[in-house]
């Protein structure tokens, strides 16, 4: 008992310490990029850290299983250089069982890190470009200019003039763009028929369905929206105004008055899987895309889905690799010192890492199976396997030679 305590304390502050340090390393080159971005006005100060918070799990989701590695090669490398593995095994306790005594340790990062790569770095990447989506409208905002025309997605804004705080804008003309593939995204009839019938002095809002038709609306003046955090949409009131709807393969027009209309320039987050936002997707909605059967094949969107499910499975398997690879390569010679091999070991672990990343991408394109994940984690343990019992292999192999030898010797004897 008081074994296996000293063992998990001591694993769990190395690889406290190790993660403090990596964390700090990383974010910090992070943290004076994001810095230069808000020197120049492409960020919010007040969102600086709120961003590199959300961006930690991100972090945590490759630098915590290095950690955890890191500590146990100090640890048992302490354990060889000061002799203290040499008296725990005379007094019958291997190396392979002093390693299962951090096995809750093991069991916990575990939990932790499939909860870091499974619900944690997903939701932080959906926050984060959730805030870069609205600091880039927010910079476009910044960069108006009476008398000139700004673009922002479809959008394209007129201003006549606007006042010290640039949220009041004065003689407004909008202009939104819809091309082919947006047309099957039509208004609902009912609503368009109400606001084609609508006279100056009812309130209208648009709730962002685009139709087939371009639109042109002039307003007196336009306000922007309070932002909801939360729905991630931006919205700009525009007041007194009237909202033309041209088709371009017909004569005709509609023509709308309004006193106030509410129109939506940023749409909210796709929950739709695709190649490019996996990332960010919840695991129901991953787990739908990877094993939805169709007739034509696997899709692209499929296969990405499967590789980002099949990374998130992988990663927290490495908690359970390192202790295996560890313990056998952190055993150093009396003189040797334990920094010998650390920096070989390191590189071996990190190369079972990249092996599953490589495999992400290689998934994605569909040149791999997803059972790719399962062949690179089992190839790892078998190797780590091998070299705890490579050691005991070659002892029993010579113990077998010098007894036939002996015996040999006998007989002729």
């Amino acid at each position: 008992m008081i074994l296996r305590r000293y063992m998990i304390r001591e694993v769990a502050t190395h690889t406290a310490l190790v993660l403090g340090f990596l964390v700090v390393l990383m974010l910090g080159g992070r943290l004076i990029r994001y810095f230069g971005i808000a020197a120049e006005g492409g960020l919010d100060v007040s969102i600086l850290f709120t961003l590199i918070g959300y961006n930690l799990p991100y972090f945590l989701e490759l630098i915590l299983p290095l950690s955890f590695f890191i500590a146990l090669m100090l640890v048992f490398g302490r354990l060889y250089v000061d002799h203290e593995m040499a008296v725990i095994n005379g007094s019958g306790v291997s190396r392979g069982r002093l390693a299962r005594l951090t096995m809750p340790l093991i069991v916990a990062l575990f939990i932790v890190e499939a909860m870091l790569s499974i619900v944690g770095k997903p939701w932080g990447v959906r926050a984060s470009t959730d805030i870069w989506q609205q600091q880039a409208l927010s910079s476009a905002f910044d960069l108006i200019r009476p008398g000139e025309f700004i673009s922002s997605g479809s959008y394209h804004l007129y201003v006549g003039s606007l006042d010290k705080d640039r949220t009041q804008l004065q003689d407004v003309i909008l202009i939104q763009t819809q091309d082919g593939k947006s047309s099957k995204n039509n208004a609902n009839p009912d609503e368009s028929t109400q606001a084609a019938t609508s006279t100056s002095g009812n309130n209208l809002t648009n709730k962002g369905n685009p139709n087939s038709k371009d639109t042109i609306t002039l307003a007196k003046r336009a306000m922007q929206v309070a932002n909801d955090p939360a729905s991630g949409i931006t919205q700009l009131d525009l007041h007194q105004g009237r909202r033309y709807e041209i088709g371009a393969s017909s004569l005709k027009y509609n023509q709308v008055g309004f006193d106030r209309y509410r129109i939506s320039l940023l749409e909210p987050p796709k929950d739709k899987v695709t190649e490019a936002n996996t990332q960010t997707q919840k695991f129901p909605a991953l787990w739908q895309a990877a094993t939805t059967v169709t007739s034509s094949g696997p899709t692209p969107a499929m296969q990405a889905a499967r590789a980002e499910l099949g990374y998130r499975f992988a990663l927290p398997w490495l908690m359970i690799i390192a202790p295996m690879l560890a313990v056998p390569l952190a055993q150093v010679r009396p003189r040797q010192g334990r920094w010998l091999r650390l920096f070989p070991a390191i590189l071996l672990f990190v190369s079972c890492v990249l092996g599953i990343i490589s495999l992400k991408n290689a998934v994605g394109k569909g040149s791999v199976s997803v059972w790719g994940y399962v062949w690179v984690i089992v190839g790892f343990m078998a190797f780590a396997l091998y070299l705890n019992w490579a050691s005991r292999l070659h002892q029993r192999l010579k113990f077998r030679k010098g007894s036939q030898s002996s015996q040999a010797i006998q007989g002729d004897l």
